[in-house]
C-alpha cells in the first residue's frame, strides 16, 4: 500500500469561497412550487431559509406552513429538474411570525436537524426537521397569562442561549432547559419613552468571537434611535444607540459576516438597506443601499419605488461581499458591500468606542446595484444566498385584492305623476341599489420559488481560501 501524498491530501481541505457574476442575470436553475391547499388555492411562501449546509431550503408560507425542499447538488453545465415539490409540509395551528435554523442544522446529523418556529399565541417551539415533532418548547407569559409569540429570533454565537423579541422585553432562552427564560425589558416603564419602546422586530449577533457577545436589536416604533447595541454581559443596559435611519419601524438587521463591525438594517415602507460602522459615530447612516434613486427630503427617505407594508428580507452572502434584495415589481438587486481595510486590527475593539470618526466628512453615500434583473411577476418577498455555492433562492408572492364584483343595479321605476312629490324625494328614489354578490379576496399573481445559478467563471490564479481548525469549529 503506497502512502498518500501530503499535498494531495492537503488540497481537498481546500474550499473557495462562492464567486457571483454580477456581469449578466443570472439564469434560472430550477423553480420550485408549492404544497397544493384547496383551503387556500392563493397560498404563497412569505420567506425561505437555507439549512446551514445549504442541503435543504426552508419555506414560510402563507397557508401557516413550512414545507421543505430537497436542492439537489447543481454542478456547472447541469441542469436539474425544471420543478420540484416539497419533500414535507408541516402544519401550524396559527399564523407564524418568524422561524430559524438551528445554527449547525443539518440532515447528516440527526440531532442538529432541527429549527425554531414562532406562532401567534403559541410557545416557542423546537420542531424536529424530520419528522416536524416537537423537541422543547419555550414559553414567553404576559402579566394577563397569555401565551405570547414572539417576532423576532437569534441565537447567540454559541448556540447555548435562544433570544426572542417582543413588546417591550427580550426573553432569553437556555436552550438546553425548555420552560420559562429571562426577561430583557428594553424600556424602563409603559410610560418611559427611554429604551426600545414597542415589539422589537429585529434581532441580529454580531459575528465577532469576543467575549461580550455583541447583538443589535431593533423595533417597530417610528422613532429616530429605534435600534440599540446590546452585549450578553451587560444585560438589559444598551451600550450605544444607532440612529440617522428614516422614521420607519425596523424590519431586518444582519451583520457582515466577515466584518463584524458592519451592521445593516431595513425599514418599513422604504425599499432600502441602510449600513453603519459601528466602529464610527453612529448618528447617520454610511452607506444606503437603494434600487430606486431616494426621494429628496432629507436626503433619507423613502425612495421613488414601490412602497408596501410587506416585509422585503434582503441577505448577505457568505463572505460579506454582496447584499441582495427584492421590491414589489418583481426584480432583484445585487449589491457590492465589498469595502477597502481601513487599517484597523481589531474592529471588535472599537465597538465600545463610537465617538472614534473613522469617516469625518459626514456624508451619506447612495449606492446603486450592480445588478438588477427582473425574477417575478409579483413582489419579491425573500431572497437567501446559498451558504456554500453561488446560486440564490427567491420567494414571490403578495395579496393582491380583485376590484369590488359587478354590482345589481336596479331602479325604483315608480313614477308619481303628482305634481306635488319634491325633486329631490324623486332623486332619492331614484338611486340605484348596490348588492355585493360575493365577498373580495386576495389573490397571488407568481406564488413561485426560484433558485438562480449565478456562477462566475472559475480561475486557476484565483485566491483560495482554505478553512482552518478554528473556523471549522465555528461552522
Amino acid at each position: 500500500m503506497s502512502a498518500e501524498d501530503p499535498s494531495t491530501s492537503y488540497a481537498e481541505y481546500k474550499w473557495v469561497p462562492p464567486q457571483y457574476d454580477i456581469s449578466k442575470s443570472p439564469c434560472i436553475e430550477t423553480t420550485l412550487g408549492l404544497a397544493s391547499d384547496p383551503e387556500s388555492p392563493e397560498n404563497f411562501a412569505r420567506s425561505a431559509k437555507w439549512s446551514p449546509d445549504g442541503s435543504v431550503l426552508l419555506a414560510h408560507c402563507e397557508n401557516r406552513t413550512f414545507q421543505f425542499f430537497d436542492i439537489p447538488s447543481i454542478d456547472q453545465g447541469s441542469k436539474g429538474p425544471s420543478t420540484l415539490q416539497p419533500i414535507r409540509t408541516f402544519h401550524q395551528p396559527a399564523p407564524i411570525l418568524d422561524f430559524l435554523w438551528y445554527p449547525t442544522a443539518t440532515p447528516r446529523d440527526p440531532a442538529s436537524f432541527c429549527f425554531i418556529s414562532s406562532v401567534r399565541e403559541c410557545p416557542v417551539k423546537l420542531l424536529d426537521a424530520s419528522d416536524g415533532r416537537l423537541r422543547a418548547s419555550y414559553r414567553i407569559v404576559d402579566h394577563r397569562e397569555r401565551q405570547i409569540a414572539p417576532h423576532s429570533l437569534a441565537f447567540n454565537l454559541t448556540a447555548d442561549k435562544l433570544y426572542c423579541g417582543f413588546e417591550d422585553a427580550i426573553e432569553v432562552f437556555d436552550v438546553s432547559r425548555p420552560g420559562e427564560g429571562t426577561r430583557l425589558p428594553t424600556t424602563p416603564s409603559k410610560k418611559s419613552k427611554d429604551g426600545l419602546k414597542g415589539i422589537i422586530s429585529a434581532l441580529s449577533f454580531s459575528p465577532s468571537y469576543g467575549s461580550d457577545g455583541f447583538y443589535a436589536a431593533g423595533c417597530l416604533s417610528p422613532t429616530p434611535s429605534n435600534i440599540a447595541i446590546f452585549t450578553e454581559a451587560q444585560g438589559e443596559v444598551p451600550v450605544m444607540f444607532v440612529g440617522g435611519g428614516p422614521r420607519a419601524g425596523v424590519t431586518q438587521i444582519q451583520f457582515n459576516p466577515t466584518q463584524p463591525h458592519m451592521m445593516y438594517a431595513a425599514f418599513r415602507r422604504t425599499g432600502a438597506v441602510y449600513s453603519w460602522d459601528l466602529r464610527a459615530a453612529v448618528d447617520k447612516p454610511l452607506k444606503i443601499y437603494q434600487a430606486y434613486p431616494l426621494s429628496v427630503h432629507n436626503g433619507l427617505g423613502s425612495g421613488q419605488g414601490p412602497e408596501t407594508n410587506q416585509k422585503m428580507r434582503f441577505d448577505i452572502d457568505i463572505v460579506g461581499q454582496r447584499l441582495g434584495i427584492g421590491d414589489q415589481k418583481g426584480n432583484i438587486s445585487l449589491f457590492d458591500i465589498s469595502t477597502p481595510s481601513t487599517g484597523v486590527d481589531d474592529p471588535v475593539a472599537h465597538l465600545l468606542n463610537p465617538l472614534n470618526p473613522l469617516y469625518s466628512d459626514g456624508v451619506v453615500e447612495e449606492v446603486a446595484p450592480s445588478l438588477k434583473f427582473n425574477a417575478h411577476k409579483d413582489a419579491v418577498g425573500s431572497i437567501a444566498f446559498h451558504p456554500l455555492r453561488p446560486i440564490i433562492a427567491s420567494v414571490s408572492g403578495s395579496r393582491h385584492f380583485l376590484p369590488e364584483a359587478d354590482s345589481d343595479h336596479s331602479e325604483d321605476d315608480d313614477s308619481d305623476s303628482d305634481d306635488d312629490i319634491d325633486t329631490q324625494e324623486l332623486m332619492r328614489r331614484k338611486r340605484p341599489v348596490t348588492r355585493l354578490r360575493i365577498k373580495p379576496h386576495p389573490v397571488t399573481l407568481d406564488s413561485s420559488i426560484k433558485i438562480w445559478n449565478c456562477d462566475a467563471p472559475t480561475s486557476t490564479d484565483g485566491p483560495v481560501a482554505k478553512i482552518t481548525e478554528n473556523e471549522s469549529m465555528a461552522v
